[in-house]
């Protein structure tokens, strides 16, 4: 079975990352899986991308230029919102390489145009790693449900009308995929729900099957080496946060951490705790936590992040927002508990005081309590980490993934192919 996965880009992202682990655990099981990106990062040859700079410039002036009509909206807060509304050349590359399904991933960042997907005359199977496909054009909603209708009066766009570019997205989506050939796949049970309440989704075949994780790539390593390599202090509990953009995207809730960092700074842990953060470099005034802070910068390959999240004691990642955060995922297969507030698809991975600490939503006290549950006692700490590498290897291992994915594409497969009569 020839499988092509399409994500805007190889390896950069999240999104990109997830998706990459599928196409690698696809290929190990015997599959014929290629990726078609926009931008490759990586050396593999089973990833096509824009060769020639040409090619290259104007994949980046497209992103620029599809975004323009958000220039109207002078109130819009959230450069996240993608409007996909150029036409692209897609087909032909797709044509090319001869799939029998497409799995979609993340298109955004006017890789694919919102019209080009009824074009395409495959079995679809799109994997959602965040809301975009069934909004406006918002990749997370916040606190609006407007989706479950039909968009307009956009908040993210500081819009009060009805006819604005959330509803104009939507419309073109409801126009162009009224009748697509599609199968919706969600990592977490929390997406699962909020497609299935979609306007645009709710007729559709929804499945869940979680991201993977390499967990021979992602595994504990001996803390006092990890911290050694890194230059980080073998005498203090480390407590690490980091994500792609960590400071900079509120969504990640730095600011909330920082605020229940600095409850615990006036505790008797005063002397006792120190703040890794990786996916920032230092900002030239860097905020006040109370406490040592080393900002890691940005790091990309599996060995770094491998080693980072085995020299912490504990990883919290206080998102507002979050689908199935890679780098909780990647930091339970290190062995690393994890605290996070209990929302979207952390339930999935942490087992509430069994491998981790689930904070009631955007409470600080109770993240700040979590963080000191999880690190107090020593031998409570071992039983969380033992727990946590367990649910790695149990639930979310690429094989594991692959295999599922696998038997849902030759479902598919096997269901349109004609009949004889």
């Amino acid at each position: 079975m020839k499988v092509l996965l399409l994500n805007t880009s190889d390896i950069t992202g999240g999104a990109a990352r997830a998706a990459y682990r599928l196409h690698q655990g696809l290929q190990s099981i015997g599959i014929d899986s290629r990726m078609l990106v926009q931008y490759k990062s990586s050396n593999d040859n089973t990833v096509c991308a824009p060769a020639t700079r040409l090619e290259q410039s104007i994949a980046r002036t497209r992103i620029a230029v599809d975004a323009l009509p958000l220039k109207f909206y002078h109130q819009c807060e959230n450069p996240t919102f993608s409007l996909q509304w150029l036409p692209d050349r897609i087909i032909p590359k797709i044509t090319r390489l001869a799939p029998e399904i497409i799995n979609l991933h993340w298109t955004g960042e006017a890789f694919i145009q919102i019209e080009t997907l009824a074009k395409l005359n495959l079995p679809l199977i799109w994997t959602l790693h965040d809301m975009w496909s069934f909004t406006g054009g918002c990749h997370y909603s916040s606190d609006c449900d407007r989706y479950t209708i039909s968009c307009g009066g956009c908040p993210q766009l500081g819009s009060n009308r009805g006819c604005d570019l959330s509803r104009w997205v939507w419309q073109r989506k409801a126009k162009a995929w009224k009748n697509l050939n599609l199968t919706v796949v969600t990592p977490s049970s929390w997406l699962a729900k909020c497609a299935s309440s979609s306007s645009l989704f709710q007729n559709q075949r929804i499945e869940l099957i979680p991201n993977s994780i390499d967990t021979q790539k992602y595994k504990p390593i001996k803390q006092q080496v990890a911290r050694g390599l890194l230059n980080l202090p073998q005498d203090k509990q480390l407590v690490l946060f980091g994500s792609l953009k960590a400071t900079s995207n509120k969504r990640k809730g730095f600011h909330l951490l920082q605020s229940a960092l600095q409850d615990l700074s006036k505790s008797e842990y005063q002397n006792e705790i120190e703040l890794v953060i990786f996916g920032a470099s230092r900002p030239k005034n860097p905020p006040e936590f109370g406490f040592n802070t080393y900002y890691l910068g940005t790091l990309g390959d599996d060995l770094s992040l491998a080693l980072v999240y085995s020299a912490a004691d504990v990883f919290v990642l206080p998102s507002i927002q979050e689908n199935l955060a890679n780098t909780v995922m990647e930091a339970i297969a290190c062995a690393t508990p994890c605290v996070t507030f209990n929302i979207g698809g952390m339930s999935d991975m942490i087992e509430h005081q069994q491998n981790g600490y689930l904070a009631q939503p955007y409470k600080i006290e109770d993240l700040a309590q979590g963080i000191v549950w999880v690190l107090k006692n020593q031998e409570r700490h071992q039983k969380l980490s033992t727990r946590a590498r367990a649910k790695a290897e149990q639930e979310f291992t690429q094989e594991l993934q692959a295999h599922r994915y696998s038997s849902l594409f030759a479902e598919i497969s096997a269901s349109c192919i004609p009949r004889k009569q």
